[in-house]
C-alpha cells in the first residue's frame, strides 16, 4: 500500500467518521490522492466520462426511481394495500401478514427498500396502529424488515449498480432475485405468525369474498407491471434500460389516465424528488468510479485475489467469510457505497475460485439490505422515524426477531445456490 492510498484511506474514513456524507468523503479522498501522487484532478472528469459512457444501464436508476415516485402516487398504492387486505388479513396477525405481502408486490414496481417503506410501508403502519392489536414499534419494524424485500425482486436498482461493478447480465441477477426475495417474504410471515400466537394478536376483520374479484380487478393493472418488465426483457423485446423507460411510463399512464389519481403539479413534484434522489446516487457513482480506479491503480484487487486464492479458500468459506464482513459494514455504511466501492474487490476471487458472480451478486444484495436495518445505522429505521415519528428505540426493540429471520434466508442462500440459479438457468443462464 502506497503513502499515498493510505492517505487516501484515512481521508475517507476521518470525513465518514466526523459524519461528512460518504459521497463527499469518497470524492474529497479521492482528489488527495490525486494531487499527492502528482496526478491532475482533471483526470476525475474523464474517469467519470469514461464511467459512464460505457455504463448505459445507470439510465436505468433514475427511471426506476421515477416509477416507484409514480406508484407511490395516488390511489395505486391504495389499490394493492386494499387487494393484499383481501388476500391474507383474514389470518392471526394479518396485517403484519399484509404488510408482508404488499412489501412483496410493490417490489416489482419500485426496486427501492425506501420507496417501499416511506410510500406503502406508512399507510399499512397507520392501520396497524389504529386497529389497536400492535405496537407503534412492532408495526414499524415489520415495515422496515419487509421494505428490505424490495430491491430483491425484480425492478432492482441495487442489481443494477451490481451489474455495472461486475459485467454480469441485468437480466439474468432480475431472475436470480425472484425466489431469494420470497424466500424472505416467507420467513418474515413465518416469524410474523409465531409472535403473533405467541402475543395474542387479534385478527383482523375479514373481507367478504365477492368483494375480491372487485379488489383484484382494481389492482390488477399495477399488478401486470413485473409481468412486462420481465416479458420486455427475456422475450428480447427491450434492454433492461429501456424496460425501465417503459416502467416509468407504464406507471405515468395508470396514475394519470387509468386511475386519474396523478395532477399536474403532483407529477412535477415527483419529478423533483426523483431528481433529488437520483442525484444523490449519482454522486455515490461519481464518487466509486474514481475511487475503483484508484483502487485499479493500486492493484489491490489482484493483491487480493492472490492472497485468497494462495490460501486455498474453500468458496463457500470465502462466501460466508465475505457476508459475515458486508453484515459488519452495513451497520455503518450504505448500500450503494459497499456495492459500488468494497464488493468490486472480491469480484476477481470470486473468478479464480468458481464462485457464480449471479449467486454472488444477489446473495451481496440481499446482505446489503439486511444492512438498512442493521442498527446503528439502519437507514430504513431512520426513515421510517422520519415518516412516523415513531422513536426509534421503540423501532430497534422489535427488529431483532426479524433480523434474525432475514438472516436465516441469507444462510440459506449461502449454502444452496439453486435457490439463486434456479430461475436463471432454466431460461438460459449457463453458470
Amino acid at each position: 500500500m502506497s503513502i499515498a492510498f493510505l492517505l487516501c484511506i484515512v481521508i475517507l474514513l476521518g470525513l465518514a467518521v466526523m459524519g461528512t456524507p460518504i459521497a463527499y468523503a469518497i470524492l474529497v479522498a479521492s482528489f488527495a490522492y490525486l494531487a499527492a501522487t502528482g496526478q491532475s484532478i482533471g483526470i476525475s472528469g474523464k474517469i467519470l466520462l469514461d464511467g459512464l459512457y460505457q455504463s448505459f444501464i445507470l439510465l436505468a436508476v433514475p427511471l426506476f426511481i421515477i416509477a416507484a415516485n409514480i406508484m407511490n402516487a395516488g390511489s395505486v398504492s391504495d389499490r394493492l394495500l386494499q387487494f393484499c387486505v383481501a388476500l391474507v388479513g383474514r389470518f392471526r396477525g394479518g396485517l403484519g401478514h399484509v404488510n408482508i405481502l404488499s412489501s412483496l408486490v410493490f417490489s416489482g414496481m419500485s426496486g427501492s427498500a425506501i420507496a417501499d417503506a416511506a410510500g406503502i410501508g406508512k399507510m399499512i403502519i397507520d392501520m396497524m396502529v389504529k386497529s389497536g392489536h400492535y405496537t407503534r414499534g412492532y408495526a414499524a419494524a415489520i415495515t422496515a424488515a419487509s421494505a428490505t424485500i424490495g430491491p430483491i425482486i425484480p425492478p432492482s436498482i441495487p442489481m443494477v449498480l451490481y451489474a455495472l461493478v461486475s459485467n454480469t447480465s441485468i437480466g439474468y441477477l432480475f431472475l436470480g432475485g425472484i425466489v431469494p426475495g420470497l424466500l424472505m417474504g416467507a420467513v418474515l410471515m413465518a416469524m410474523n405468525a409465531w409472535i403473533s400466537h405467541r402475543r395474542g394478536f387479534a385478527k383482523h376483520e375479514p373481507v367478504p369474498l365477492r368483494d375480491f374479484p372487485r379488489l383484484t380487478i382494481n389492482a390488477g393493472p399495477a399488478l401486470m407491471m413485473p409481468a412486462i418488465l420481465l416479458y420486455g426483457i427475456y422475450g428480447g423485446v427491450t434492454t433492461p434500460t429501456e424496460a425501465a423507460a417503459v416502467a416509468a411510463f407504464y406507471a405515468l399512464i395508470l396514475a394519470t389516465i387509468f386511475y386519474r389519481s396523478l395532477s399536474f403539479r403532483h407529477f412535477y413534484d415527483i419529478l423533483v424528488s426523483s431528481a433529488r434522489s437520483s442525484a444523490a446516487v449519482g454522486l455515490i457513482i461519481g464518487g466509486a468510479l474514481i475511487l475503483n480506479y484508484i483502487v485499479a491503480s493500486e492493484n489491490i484487487p489482484t493483491v487480493v485475489a492472490d492472497a485468497l486464492v494462495g490460501l486455498d479458500v474453500h468458496p463457500l468459506v470465502f462466501l460466508l467469510v465475505v457476508n459475515l464482513l458486508l453484515l459488519v459494514l452495513g451497520c455503518f455504511l450504505d448500500a450503494s457505497t459497499i456495492i459500488l466501492v468494497i464488493i468490486p474487490l472480491f469480484i476477481p476471487t470470486c473468478r479464480a475460485l468458481g464462485i457464480d458472480l449471479v449467486h454472488f451478486g444477489v446473495v451481496a444484495v440481499v446482505n446489503c439490505m439486511i444492512g438498512l436495518i442493521t442498527p446503528p445505522y439502519g437507514i430504513l429505521l431512520f426513515v421510517i422515524n422520519a415518516v412516523t415519528r415513531i422513536p426509534l428505540a421503540e423501532i430497534i426493540r422489535e427488529i431483532w426477531l426479524f433480523l434474525a429471520a432475514l438472516m436465516v434466508a441469507l444462510l440459506m442462500l449461502i449454502l444452496v445456490p439453486d435457490i439463486t440459479l434456479m430461475l436463471p438457468r432454466a431460461l438460459g443462464y449457463a453458470g
